[in-house]
């Protein structure tokens, strides 16, 4: 589990394609503090860690199945892209944001981009399936960082990123375009099926 409290911007260092998808990650974590089979969210997907080193900087590998490429835009990456990084939750960890289970639902497409002050209001569009799920003041996790829904307008819905936001993780960087890894919260989706239930 994870709280969608990016923690460090990884970067892609290598890919392979031999079956499922392998991706060495650059790091700033304490490689020595990382467990071989430990989860860690990458643009919000839970993916598992198989292989550890140090140099030329501290790095993890990933395998990435046909399944989560079909789900995610891990498809689209590539070498030298910065990566949102969180590490799972410990028992006793602060629960910054919300609770994220790092299993992506589908992908998001940013529509619009404007700033607003010193933050950038960005507009997603949602596949119709999960924009139901979406709702104003409600939390969605976006290339894993939690985030408030400002708005909703059918299958769009806007979002304010803070300069803080911004800086310490690749929100910094979004454009018209971007396929963003969604995953909706998971407490809307009990609420949806408590109410399909009852009616």
């Amino acid at each position: 589990m994870f709280t969608g409290i990016v923690t460090d911007q990884g970067r892609i260092l290598e890919l392979e394609k031999a079956g499922d998808l392998r991706v060495r990650i650059g790091t700033a974590y304490d490689v020595d503090g990382i467990e071989l089979g430990a989860s860690i969210a990458c643009d919000g997907v839970c993916l598992t860690v198989v292989a550890l080193g140090r140099e030329p900087r501290n790095w993890f590998d990933v395998q990435v199945s046909a399944e989560t490429l079909s789900k995610s835009n891990l498809g689209t990456w590539a070498v030298g892209r910065a990566v949102n990084l969180e590490r799972a939750l410990k028992v006793g960890d602060e629960l910054g944001g919300h609770i994220v289970s790092g299993h992506v639902d589908g992908k998001a497409r940013v529509v619009d981009i404007r700033d607003e002050g010193d933050s950038t209001r960005v507009t997603f569009e949602a596949p119709a399936n999960l924009a139901r799920f979406i709702a104003p003041k409600g939390s969605v996790a976006l290339n894993g960082t939690s985030l408030t829904v400002n708005e909703v307008e059918g299958n769009r819905f806007g979002i304010n990123f803070i300069p803080h936001t911004k800086a310490v993780t690749t929100w910094g960087r979004v454009a018209v375009g971007d396929e963003i890894n969604l995953e909706i919260d998971t407490l809307a989706r009990y609420v949806a099926r408590l109410a399909e239930t009852a009616s």
